[in-house]
């Protein structure tokens, strides 16, 4: 009697696919590695900069960590679809057969785990660097976080997967990603400095409300259009 083989549903295939991802970031390393020296030497820019000003190191301390986790993002996203894209893989995870909307979770979401784990990172580091103290307490600025690098991840996975066969990739990604993702930038930059100089005016909620927004919109875009994304 001959056996059928299902196709496995969506939550099954986008934790075999982010296991797969997972799995070879682990073995090498090299893209973590290459995020976290960028990213510091990012903060150790703005620190240089600007010089003995303590003050305004302090006060600005939320954007320069955004703008480093920013900048260290597409070299992220970019390196996740060109392994894919080498010896054709990325057609041969869909002959699998991979339904197009897990690939499109599974990427996001290890984009994001891996923008998470460079946050963690720096933040010792920016606080060793521009003298901050985390005000409102840890669980605010990891919320903040956790937010954020799930803002910068779902356009961006959507944005590398359509620059990914362009000659100019590297260059198209920035241009398309950085103009999208200025409103969870903002939220998050702000959120962060509310973290670090407190939230008298409990202004906090807000921006990470504006963050969470930004993940239902574009999460859900990228969930309804990716299909069609790496068919083009």
């Amino acid at each position: 009697m001959r056996r059928t083989t299902r196709p496995l549903g969506l939550l099954a295939s986008t934790l075999v696919l982010l296991r797969k991802d997972l799995l070879i970031e682990w073995r090498t390393r090299a893209r973590l590695n290459a995020l976290i020296f960028f990213a510091m030497a990012t903060l150790l820019l703005f620190s240089f900069a600007l010089g003995p000003d303590t003050k305004l190191l302090e006060r600005n301390a939320g954007g320069y960590l955004w703008l480093a986790i920013l900048f260290a993002s597409v070299l992220s996203l970019g390196e996740s679809f060109r392994v894919e894209t080498e010896n054709a893989c990325l057609d041969g995870v869909r002959l699998a057969p991979a339904n197009a909307r897990a690939i499109f979770l599974s990427k996001a979401l290890g984009n994001a785990l891996l923008l998470l784990a460079l946050g963690v990172v720096l933040v010792p580091v920016m606080i060793a660097l521009y003298g901050v103290k985390v005000v409102t307490g840890f669980g605010d600025l990891a919320g903040i976080l956790v937010l954020g690098c799930l803002a910068l991840s779902a356009p961006g996975t959507v944005y590398a997967a359509i620059s990914s066969n362009a000659r100019a990739r590297d260059v198209l990604l920035p241009l398309l990603l950085f103009p999208l993702v200025i409103p969870a930038l903002l939220a998050a930059a702000k959120g962060t400095t509310l973290v670090l100089q407190g939230d008298p005016m409990e202004q906090l909620g807000s921006w990470q409300g504006l963050l969470l927004g930004f993940n239902l919109i574009y999460w859900g875009v990228g969930f309804l259009l990716f299909p069609r994304v790496i068919e083009d």
